[in-house]
């Protein structure tokens, strides 16, 4: 009775933990709506860009986005030269941008508002943290105009107010000494710094006063992004309604939700209280996730859902694999607590290899990855964490509490789902003989990766303005054909545009040029005005093209080098091998049937194939980790794949069933906007289910036997000679 009071309480518990942390979690630009852009930071003159600069500039941006009052923007530095800027609640581009991209103006004035000098008269990126003669911080500054930096503090010493105000970014209609009561406060004013100035000065000179070495810093840093000569050149942007984006979060919430709910009956249905057990696992993975995710200051974005679901399904396997290996001791005869303890053992391995590969690929995907490639590989990581932590530690010591007190002990069908059935058939998965035709199955791959590179080179892939560069728009209203698109582009002077339908509201245009603000804004207007339309639009250059292409070849190969390095250390090179030829079939595959239906690849898709990669070798793992245990007790390897594979088909089959079921509730209830990844994760997963079965383990096979396909040609047979008496 107290058990299941405890339960009970737990899933309220559990229930209410997700109102909070929902309510704090940070929603990204496609949830929200609001203005992203991606701007390449140069040098002006032949100096190099540093790392001193970049930060300048990043602090320069920072105070210009303070100005348009958007909460919790997100600012990131992307390699040497790049800075990403996510702006939630800002739609108005072309405003946003002129405020981002303008040059910071460092300009000395007197009391007065007069100007003095510009930041000409500094060397660039001049100042410095230095400290005074009582060695307290002060800002050093390198002067480059000598002759005029005397000049102008020998004449303000004998001011009245021998003060020379240091200003970021001052506005004449704004901006006045007179009423800045602020001035030193470098978070919220761009007045810098009022300095006395006691004497003339020929040479560097210092600023000094009661600052903190903080403060010396940021000052520093001010001054720097003033004296800088760097510019931004825009080379990606986008803009998401808020409506959209609200729209999409909905969706994609509501077919989380049919989702989890569908997994979570098929658990109970299958296994029982301890499906049920498992359930209430899956609620607090999903609390730890969002936890974690909070705790880390994440971004949630649509991929992230699509990864935190796709977490689910890896969440469920654990499970699976610890409840059929527990169904297999109990089948041996041993008593439910020892099958318990058994079960439990025999499958950690397997699930800590298997999510240990998914984990490279994730990682893989974080340093590589940019936006929301990043987002879903953090989201990624995060549920493998909480997978093991939950799953197989809270869920197995839930079970055990409850074990121990024997209600179940003779009651194992309603504790796991297992009958007893006396009889001498074997189970229906291990009846068949799976390496029997297996040279079909290789020849059929080979066929299969062949076919999809054939038709990858000829028909070649839907490419988005991701891969290609330039502009595009989703626009969507309640009442618009594509012919009035069409004749709304000619109108508006295009002629040639790509036009796809993405549901009954939306359709999506590409434009093979990236446009001006003032297009787009002109293009925007036109559909908002005539048919009532909500219009997303994003552009991408030319630069950032190549990036990405290059980025998804790297990435690609370097999941492929760690899965090979890993399996290898785990198990043997053989593994690795087999391993990595099955990986490459499911990828091959899914973009085979991407050409052959010409369905858009964009950035995430590199993040679906990964996945596909992840998942794929973490159920090939779970099938090797078997083979190499039936391995130690049977030397004949046709036997010990056959009956490995009939042990584990039911698992793989079930948890790509569970892995599948969020997938399909996307595709039907999600978001447009990840409907073409969520296309990519559900060819993928079935064709991984395939290849750890039926190509995974019969190349293995080959490669440990050394066997080879025999010819089709037909060899000379020599038949033996009969001598009486001797062999006859």
């Amino acid at each position: 009775m107290k058990r299941s009071l405890f339960l009970i309480l737990l899933v309220i518990l559990v229930g209410l933990s997700y109102i909070p942390l929902f309510k704090d979690i940070n929603f990204g630009l496609d949830l929200k709506g609001g203005f992203e852009i991606l701007y390449e930071v140069s040098s002006l003159d032949d100096q190099e860009l540093t790392s001193d600069m970049m930060k300048a500039t990043y602090k320069t941006i920072s105070r210009r986005v303070d100005s348009l009052g958007v909460l919790e923007p997100e600012i990131e530095i992307e390699g040497s030269n790049r800075i990403r800027i996510k702006l939630a609640g800002v739609t108005n581009k072309e405003d946003a941008g002129k405020i981002l991209s303008k040059a910071a103006t460092l300009s000395f004035r007197d009391t007065k508002d007069n100007l003095l000098m510009s930041a000409s008269v500094l060397k660039a990126g001049g100042a410095r943290n230095e400290t005074d003669n009582q060695g307290k911080p002060a800002v050093g500054l390198s002067v480059a105009d000598i002759d005029k930096f005397y000049e102008v503090t020998k004449a303000v010493k004998d001011y009245p107010d021998n003060r020379i105000v240091i200003w970021l970014d001052f506005e004449e209609e704004i901006d006045s000494f007179a009423t800045t009561y602020n001035c030193g406060d470098l978070e919220n004013s761009n007045c810098l710094s009022a300095a006395t100035v006691s004497q003339a000065f020929s040479s560097d000179v210092q600023i000094t006063g009661s600052f903190s070495k903080e403060e010396v810093s940021t000052l520093v840093e001010l001054i720097n992004s003033g004296s800088l000569p760097t510019k931004l050149n825009e080379l990606s942007s986008r803009i998401v309604t808020a409506s959209f984006g609200e729209n999409s979060l909905q969706k994609t919430l509501l077919a989380g939700i049919i989702g989890i709910t569908i997994i979570m009956g098929v658990l109970i249905f299958i296994y029982r209280f301890s499906g049920l057990i498992a359930s209430i696992g899956l609620l607090l993975y999903g609390v730890l996730v969002f936890f974690i995710f909070w705790m880390i200051g994440g971004v949630l974005t649509l991929p992230g859902i699509a990864s935190l679901l796709l977490g689910i399904g890896m969440a469920v396997d654990a499970n699976v694999l610890s409840f059929e290996r527990i169904k297999e001791e109990l089948k041996a005869k041993h008593s439910l607590k020892e099958a318990f303890r058994i079960g439990y053992k025999n499958s950690l391995s397997s699930i800590i290899d298997s999510n240990i590969t998914t984990l490279i690929v994730a990682i893989v995907l974080f340093v590589l990855g940019e936006s929301a490639v990043k987002g879903f590989a953090t989201m990624l990581m995060i549920s493998i964490f909480s997978t093991i932590m939950i799953m197989v530690f809270v869920v197995r010591n839930l079970i055990r509490w409850f074990l121990k007190s024997n209600y179940f002990e003779k009651k194992q069908c309603f504790f796991i789902g297992f009958k007893n059935k006396k009889t001498n058939k074997k189970p229906l998965f291990e009846r068949f003989n799976y390496l029997k035709k297996y040279k079909f199955f290789v020849i059929g791959t080979s066929f299969i990766l062949l076919v999809g590179l054939i038709l990858t080179l000829t028909m070649g892939l839907n490419l988005s303005v991701d891969f290609k560069g330039g502009t595009d728009f989703t626009i969507t209203a309640n009442k618009i054909s594509e012919k009035e698109i069409k004749a709304s582009y000619q109108e508006l002077g295009f002629k040639d545009i790509e036009l796809s339908r993405i549901d009954e509201k939306s359709n999506y245009v590409k434009i093979g040029k990236i446009l001006k603000d003032s297009k787009i804004v002109e293009i925007s207007d036109h559909f908002k005005e005539k048919y009532n339309a909500t219009v997303e639009s994003g552009s991408v250059s030319t630069v950032v093209k190549q990036e990405l292409i290059k980025n998804a070849i790297l990435s690609t190969l370097l999941a492929f080098i760690g899965i090979i390095i890993y399996v290898s250390f785990r198990f043997t090179f053989n593994f690795a091998v087999a391993g990595i030829l099955a990986l490459i079939h499911d990828a091959f595959f899914v973009v085979a049937m991407f050409s052959i239906f010409k369905i858009e690849v964009d950035t995430i898709f590199i993040a679906a194939i990964l996945t596909i990669v992840g998942y794929s070798i973490n159920d090939t793992v779970v099938v090797f980790d078997r083979i190499r245990e039936e391995n130690l007790n049977n030397n004949k390897l046709d036997e010990v794949i056959n009956k490995s594979l009939g042990v584990t088909m039911k698992r793989s089959l079930l948890t790509s069933v569970t892995t599948l079921i969020p997938v399909v509730a996307l595709l039907l209830f999600g978001s447009a906007q990840i409907f073409n990844f969520n296309i990519a994760m559900f060819i993928g997963l079935i064709a991984g289910c395939y290849s750890s079965i039926f190509i995974a383990s019969p190349i293995w096979y080959i490669l440990t036997t050394k066997r080879k396909i025999k010819s089709f040609v037909k060899k000379e047979v020599i038949e033996e000679i009969k001598i009486k008496g001797i062999n006859s």
